[in-house]
């Protein structure tokens, strides 16, 4: 091993807006004190309590992956696990999400993106 993942950092229009819709979900702290960052306007972090840290960071001019289009693609994507898929799509979509992918096949994970754009999937196990 020659790193350790530090955080996961998504280019967004509003950094505190994307921090607060992500501890909405994963609980945590909205950039709580680390000497790692500097905290400002166009930088917020999310330590979870599962010890993951995302941090938003503000792009000039951000545009959104467009899911499935290839032209703008995906970039990469987050999975959380759910043990109820349709308790927890209601719930992401009350804090801003939107479907990208309803997974009307009966498979086990759905498609959403979050408020900046940012696919990210909702796995049921």
């Amino acid at each position: 091993m020659i790193a350790e993942l530090q955080c996961v950092v998504l280019d967004c229009p509003d950094p505190m807006e994307l921090a607060e819709f992500y501890q909405s979900l994963l609980g945590g702290t909205v950039n709580q004190q680390d000497q790692r960052w500097a905290l400002g306007d166009s930088w917020a972090t999310l330590h979870t309590p599962a010890g993951l840290v995302l941090a938003c960071q503000r792009a000039a001019d951000y545009r959104p992956p467009l899911w499935p289009d290839p032209a703008r693609p995906q970039q990469f994507h987050l999975d959380f696990t759910v043990t109820d898929l349709d308790g927890a799509q209601e719930q992401v979509l009350a804090r801003g999400a939107t479907v990208l992918d309803h997974g009307s096949d009966g498979r086990s994970w759905r498609i959403f993106a979050d408020p900046a754009g940012h696919p990210f999937c909702l796995v049921r196990h």
